[in-house]
């Protein structure tokens, strides 16, 4: 508690903040993240308004719901409306499919059931050996270990899994190779690394000469990995560093990062408004195909419609726009009646900057 108490020092977020100002450049320079909570951080705490005119913060596809391509929502809509249980985190619900909702789905009689955990799906299947259950597995490599590790424990025969995990270090490689998007440094997610560890992200600093730095959640890490970019620019020596040092080790978590290697093969993964990246997503290895819903039920929908006509959730995600310059946003896009994906989760960009924010 000593320690968390000092990531929320008024006087010495003042004094990281004075150093920022001192080693500001003259020129524009922009830092990415690619985590939904840092986005909450930055906008919630009003950091960028701490910071230098010459230094811009942008949001990448760090939602895990946002990235969730719309064929896959629909390829759970479709089992739902076939009379099998889906099982998945409450906000997934709302985020748009084709042509409508997990929520609309179940409005027309599809029983999907919100649960906190694989293992609450786990649960729910075993109280109903009568009845088929899916559970929609989605998140980044944060949450993919618990899946792995209930697909491992040999869940009961009725339960399988609608697997859509992603990897995140392949987004960022996304990010580089757009080439109207300038960005001058990472700030890599806290969470996502306490499982993969800092070496998936050596390639940047090594191939790309591209500043990175893990960072934690209180608004001092996100100032002091501020902080530790300027001064690799400074130095002009691009490096990878761990600000997170408290919570994330360099080789990650052994356990969690084995479950991974057991249970799933690397694939190419569709993201929503983004197209298909290579080695960017999981899915279940062969020896594990009877818990696989799309080859249990012989479900599988290639492609949707990522966006919604006016939306621009594609561009919100990797930082070429501020949500305030979708023509949409709070407007006929907003929390209670969302347009896009971004506009859903309380971890989409669009959605975090509905709740500070007024159209101007």
């Amino acid at each position: 508690m000593k320690e968390l108490a000092a990531f929320r020092n008024p006087n010495l977020a003042k004094q990281v903040t004075n150093r920022l100002h001192e080693l500001a450049p003259s020129h524009t320079v922009k830092f990415c993240h690619v985590c939904g909570t840092h986005e909450w951080t930055v906008t919630h705490f009003g950091l960028r308004s701490l910071l230098p005119e010459t230094i811009e913060v942008i949001a990448g596809p760090g939602c895990p719901v946002c990235v969730l391509p719309a064929a896959e929502i629909d390829e759970a809509i479709k089992l739902s409306l076939e009379g099998i249980t889906i099982t998945t985190f409450g906000d997934v619900l709302r985020v748009p499919g084709s042509n409508m909702s997990l929520l609309k789905a179940k409005a027309e009689g599809g029983d999907i059931r919100v649960v906190y955990g694989v293992s609450d799906a786990v649960r729910l299947a075993k109280a109903e050996p009568e009845k088929e259950f899916v559970f929609f597995a989605i998140g980044f490599e944060t949450t993919s270990p618990t899946t792995a590790n209930e697909v491992l424990n040999k869940p009961p025969g009725n339960l399988s899994f609608l697997v859509c995990h992603r990897l995140i270090p392949p987004a960022m490689e996304l990010l580089l190779g757009i080439g109207d998007l300038h960005i001058d440094g990472f700030i890599a997610p806290g969470h996502v690394s306490t499982i993969i560890g800092l070496k998936p992200y050596e390639i940047f600093p090594s191939a790309y000469h591209m500043p990175v730095v893990v960072a934690g959640f209180e608004p001092l890490d996100l100032l002091f990995g501020i902080d530790m970019l300027l001064g690799q620019m400074r130095d002009g020596v691009p490096k990878l560093e761990n600000e997170y040092s408290r919570v994330v080790k360099g080789e990650g978590n052994i356990k969690a990062l084995d479950l991974l290697q057991r249970v799933f093969d690397v694939v190419d993964g569709r993201w929503r408004g983004l197209g298909s990246l290579p080695s960017s997503a999981f899915a279940l290895k062969k020896e594990f195909e009877e818990w696989d819903a799309r080859e249990k039920h012989g479900v599988r929908i290639e492609s949707g419609r990522d966006i919604a006509p006016g939306c621009q959730c594609h561009l919100v995600m990797i930082g070429k726009i501020k949500p305030s310059e979708c023509s949409l946003f709070n407007d006929s896009c907003t929390p209670d009646s969302p347009k896009g994906a971004c506009m859903v989760s309380t971890e989409g960009t669009c959605r975090i900057w509905a709740k500070h924010y007024t159209k101007q």
